[in-house]
């Protein structure tokens, strides 16, 4: 439950995902307590704007202080749900009558014990590249799918990004500029040739991305626990944070090219390879007078068939500054998730936090909108290794995890940024 403090803010109790008498439900109503007392204190800071040219302190940081709230109380659910959906720590199919496969088994052996017998054996049957040139093993598929499914779960631009899987260092891809080059015949008419597809080769290169988490003895000893799952949740915040900043703003140097990356130009200047842009009309911020309309105009900036399955991206602190915007009629553009593990939607469309947006500035890009799985590429190669050291950090086993991962644009067209300028 929430309570009240002398300032007449919420008061979220601390408990989240590690609260044991904490259920999804409870916080999720906490979450929307928590959002209507925001609604009226905003509704008090904007009243005393209009009368007096400018907001009490007191009424703008409690305004602030509810925000922030509503923030670490978002960010608890969403701990809760993921908690919710990892396997127990007998594995998923505890208690199944279904045998583990050969590599998975053979995999176990070596990360356990470091019996590495098996797997070479499987590497000389198979006679492919269990091994890598700098040392370690393939994991099994299995490892391989949880690592996966877990980096989904939590990194930001990953989630809703384009995903492509392949077998080589590099995706070369080609891409029809100017869309595909089709007509309209008759059944018996002649099919005149079209012009011929102006394509461009859209290269994207894998870079390493390694983490290394350490266990005792003491686990790798206990039979109940379950390896794919341990070592999943090991590397999953490691490796989504690296992924989640590179995508955003990688500069393509042993790491994915990020979209903030790529030349932004106004919206009327837009060409190929380039991103478009719509200006806020105030420097650092949304211009004082209908601030929400360079909002509307972002949206709409995008073509209806990118629309469909667009989502706005932002950080937490530009997000609380949108949270304050109302339409003409009174009613607030950024509304709570409907639901618990929902996304909070902003005029209809899904808002996504990604901690590596920009700040607010001047003539920062804070705001990106737009179908990011047509937008942006991210290209995984297949294949996680594992390289087991019990030598470097004694008494524990350090376990050296890489995978290749790159990415970039894909279709400039399919999503715009806001400038905060004039």
């Amino acid at each position: 439950m929430s309570t009240t403090n002398h300032q007449g803010a919420p008061e979220i109790k601390a408990g989240g995902a590690q609260g044991a008498g904490t259920g999804g439900g409870e916080m999720f109503g906490e979450f929307m307590r928590a959002f209507d007392a925001f609604r009226e204190a905003n509704d008090d800071r904007l009243s005393q704007i209009e009368k007096r040219m400018g907001a009490d302190v007191l009424t703008e940081e409690k305004a602030d202080r509810i925000s922030r709230a509503m923030d670490e109380q978002e960010r608890r659910i969403e701990r809760l749900t993921l908690k919710s959906l990892r396997p127990p720590v007998g594995g998923p199919n505890e208690g199944a009558a279904a045998a583990p496969s050969e590599h998975r088994s053979a995999f176990e052996a070596y990360v356990r014990g470091g019996d590495e017998t098996r797997l070479r054996r499987l590497e000389e049957k198979a006679m492919s590249g269990l091994v890598g040139a700098d040392g370690g093993f393939l994991v099994p598929s299995e490892t391989e799918t949880e690592i996966g499914r877990r980096l989904a779960a939590v990194s930001p631009i990953r989630a809703i990004a384009g995903l492509r899987t392949v077998s080589s260092a590099v995706l070369k891809k080609p891409f029809a500029v100017n869309g595909a080059q089709a007509g309209w015949v008759g059944e018996t008419d002649a099919r005149p040739q079209t012009n011929a597809p102006q394509l461009a080769e859209l290269t994207f290169p894998t870079m390493e991305l390694y983490a290394m988490p350490a266990a005792t003895n003491a686990l790798l000893d206990d039979a109940a626990v379950d390896i794919d799952a341990w070592i999943g949740e090991e590397v999953e915040q490691a490796f989504a944070a690296q992924e989640s900043a590179a995508f955003v703003n990688g500069d393509g140097v042993a790491k994915p090219k990020g979209f903030m990356r790529y030349e932004a130009v106004q919206e009327t200047a837009w060409a190929w390879g380039k991103v478009g842009t719509v200006s806020t009309g105030l420097s650092a911020n949304f211009a004082a007078t209908a601030p929400a309309d360079a909002l509307v105009d972002l949206v709409y900036a995008l073509k209806a068939g990118y629309r469909q399955n667009a989502s706005f991206v932002m950080n937490r602190r530009t997000q609380s500054a949108v949270r304050k915007l109302k339409d003409a009629d009174g009613n607030y553009l950024w509304q709570p998730p409907t639901i618990a593990g929902a996304k909070a939607t902003l005029m209809g469309f899904p808002v996504v936090e990604a901690e590596a947006m920009p700040d607010m500035a001047a003539g920062s890009l804070s705001v990106a909108f737009g179908d990011f799985a047509r937008f942006y590429l991210v290209v995984d190669r297949q294949g996680v290794r594992v390289l087991r050291d019990p030598y470097s950090a004694k008494p524990y086993v350090l376990f050296y995890t890489t995978k290749r991962v790159g990415g970039g644009i894909q279709d400039f067209d399919a999503a715009k940024f806001l400038r905060f300028a004039a």
